[in-house]
């Protein structure tokens, strides 16, 4: 089974949206997919409560924040939405069943200094020292003809983790999150230059 981190511990840093598409992306692959929400906001599970039922099957199970149990066997991929602030015992648990955790930072000062903080925890916990998960960032909402699109490529220059991509600002996701869907569910027409960005995403992703 993969199972797939996605945390940062500041608030609107873009977690549910690639929760959300990455577990999309993986069911409409035809993988038994489950999508937990530990966060106390439930974002991910109220999204899944729209999804239209004709589209691919993405699941959910018992999960919450002092509720952190394994997923029902047989499933091959799960995707875990995390809560901002998210720190010291409740990090050391959800990364047991981790094997590769996806921080995404957006190109603001504020949002930087509260994940640099995080990544020195994270890159410290044992099960990243030790191989059993594996760490990697992604640019959330960049507009890459501004400045603050290069401060965040030298934030991340700081690290010795890969960078993902640098996902752009469009209303496509709002969109598509408000019918309960996913770039992978539209139109290849209607998302065809993000499906591009993501790319990098799903080859990390699916590497063994």
């Amino acid at each position: 089974m993969k199972a797939f981190l996605v945390a940062n511990p500041k608030g609107g840093s873009g977690k549910s949206t690639l929760a959300t598409n990455l577990a999309g992306y993986f069911a409409n692959q035809g993988h038994e997919v489950m999508l937990g929400d530990i966060d106390r906001q439930q974002s991910s599970r109220e999204w899944l409560g729209i999804r239209p039922f004709e589209l691919p099957t993405i699941d959910t199970w018992e999960i919450g924040h002092d509720n952190i149990a394994r997923p029902p066997k047989g499933t091959t991929h799960v995707v875990l939405d995390t809560p901002a602030g998210l720190h010291g015992k409740m990090l050391e648990r959800v990364l047991k069943l981790s094997t590769r955790v996806i921080v995404p930072v957006q190109p603001s000062m504020f949002d930087m200094l509260a994940t640099r903080h995080f990544l020195t925890e994270l890159l410290s916990e044992k099960a990243v020292r030790k191989g059993k998960a594996d760490v990697a960032v992604i640019g959330m909402r960049v507009d890459a003809r501004t400045r603050a699109a290069g401060e965040l490529e030298r934030f991340f220059a700081t690290f010795e983790l890969p960078v993902l991509a640098y996902l752009r600002d469009t209303q496509v996701y709002v969109q598509a999150t408000a019918a309960g869907m996913t770039l992978f569910d539209l139109p290849r027409s209607r998302a065809e230059r993000d499906l591009e960005q993501w790319q990098a995403i799903i080859d990390w992703a699916e590497a063994t």
